[in-house]
């Protein structure tokens, strides 16, 4: 059963996918177990998804609580986060996502994800700040900011641990575009609907033409890169 953390509603062809913990949005295997669930049904329902975050966050990043727990649990949690952005990234479907707010760590992973990402305008932070927090950025989160984010930002992102406001943001290419509270939801879902209509399989045989060689990358160095991750902080 889904976590009550995350909604689901199809609006046309669209999965409108809502991620809600009243909270920071965190990433625990709760939620992404929950966002798996939703992906499943998505594809059975052959609809295009637009992921859409509480007001003001998107997500804060991987549970805090699981990452200081001990290192097997975050070992864990992170790789069964690295596979779920993998499936987004590769997913069969055009994937939107709505940037409510705030989108750090884990949270700017998933904008690096995704097909297509509006972003809300105002005081808000997005960026990879794992460096700063004492973190190795994993492969699969500099793979994604390699294929995703502009050549002039992406040692900033990355290992310098840059933060960008949301007009930065679509400059350095973890967002596509921003409008107002007011406007984003109907912006995003306009823009879901349109990529909706994409042809299979030309769209997504063409996906796998575009990303299909960092995916396999990605799995082929993930569980090295994941067994890093016991014994340190992470």
């Amino acid at each position: 059963m889904a976590s009550d953390k995350v909604r689901y509603e199809l609006v046309d062809k669209v999965a409108v996918v809502t991620l809600d913990d009243g909270k920071a949005n965190a990433l625990s295997r709760e939620v992404i177990d929950g966002l798996n669930q939703f992906l499943d049904r998505a594809e059975r329902e052959a609809a295009a998804v637009l992921l859409v975050g509480r007001d003001r966050r998107l997500s804060g990043g991987f549970d805090l609580n699981t990452m200081t727990s001990d290192p097997e649990a975050a070992r864990q949690l992170v790789t069964a986060g690295a596979e779920l952005m993998l499936r987004l990234y590769g997913f069969p479907r055009p994937v939107v996502v709505a940037c409510t707010g705030h989108a750090l760590a884990a949270g700017a992973v998933l904008l690096l994800a995704t097909d297509l990402r509006i972003g809300v305008s105002g005081d808000f932070k997005i960026g990879l700040n794992e460096v700063s927090i004492q973190m190795t950025l994993p492969i699969f989160a500099t793979e994604l900011a390699r294929a995703r984010l502009s050549k002039r930002h992406f040692t900033s992102a990355t290992t310098l641990a840059r933060i960008y406001d949301p007009e930065g943001a679509k400059d350095a290419g973890f967002l596509d575009a921003t409008a107002t509270p007011e406007s984003l939801y109907n912006t995003a879902l306009d823009q879901a609907r349109r990529l909706a209509v994409l042809p299979d399989p030309a769209f997504r045989n063409t996906k796998d033409n575009e990303r299909g060689a960092i995916i396999r990358f990605v799995r082929e160095t993930l569980a090295a890169d994941m067994a890093k991750l016991i014994g340190s902080r992470v």
